[in-house]
């Protein structure tokens, strides 16, 4: 039957006999998409790569997206307006998708700042995305600065940086906040496995 697709008309979709069901008997894990979201500076690709190396040394099968490592490649063209930025979302969650879908752990890492974005990526995996939300102050991110970009965004040398010039809008109902207690960070290990946790409670990390 023929469809509309965005611009595109008399666009058919091809169903093919091997699906997500039979690759995650296949993986022996459920597909789905951990969203991490926060500053710059919050621990998100930290979160990530440990989250990565603990889930493959428990013989699951995950991929990242880096929000950086995509803007080599994937989102290259795109800049850091407000609907360049939309786009870069659009795309990475597009992309997430069909990692859960092939099975996969896909952890996306990105600052992605605008509800409505990570709204859109929800959209898409209804009942498998889980939103991470690093709930880092400003101020702890900003005395971290491992790329040197709040420095510049202070110094007016990089305009609409997120926390500084442009909003960031805190996730409303995340499934999982990782914050500051006692005002000590989480060490990366700690983080990972509070996601571990709830991976496991809701059934992802088996058939």
């Amino acid at each position: 039957m023929a469809s509309t697709a965005g611009n595109a008309t008399n666009i058919f979709w091809h169903e093919c006999p091997v699906g997500k069901l039979d690759r995650q008997k296949l993986l022996r894990q459920k597909g789905c998409v951990v969203w991490i979201t926060g500053l710059s500076g919050s621990g998100k690709s930290t979160l990530a790569c440990t989250l990565g190396r603990e889930l493959h040394s428990r013989g699951k099968l995950t991929y990242i997206l880096d929000g950086d490592n995509l803007r080599h490649g994937l989102n290259s063209d795109l800049g850091f307006k407000a609907e360049d930025r939309a786009e870069n979302i659009r795309r990475v969650g597009e992309v997430a998708k069909l990692f859960a879908d092939a099975g996969l752990i896909c952890v996306a890492s990105l600052i992605s700042p605008y509800q409505r974005d990570r709204d859109f990526c929800r959209a898409l995996l209804p009942s498998s995305f889980i939103e991470v939300f690093m709930n880092m102050p400003l101020e702890v991110c900003e005395s971290r600065d491992p790329k040197g970009l709040y420095k510049l965004a202070r110094a007016g040398k990089i305009k609409g940086f997120t926390g500084i010039d442009d909003p960031y809008e805190p996730p409303a109902n995340c499934e999982i906040e990782i914050k500051q207690e006692e005002d000590s960070c989480p060490s990366p290990i700690a983080m990972a496995g509070q996601v571990v946790s709830y991976l496991e409670e809701k059934g992802f990390l088996k058939e």
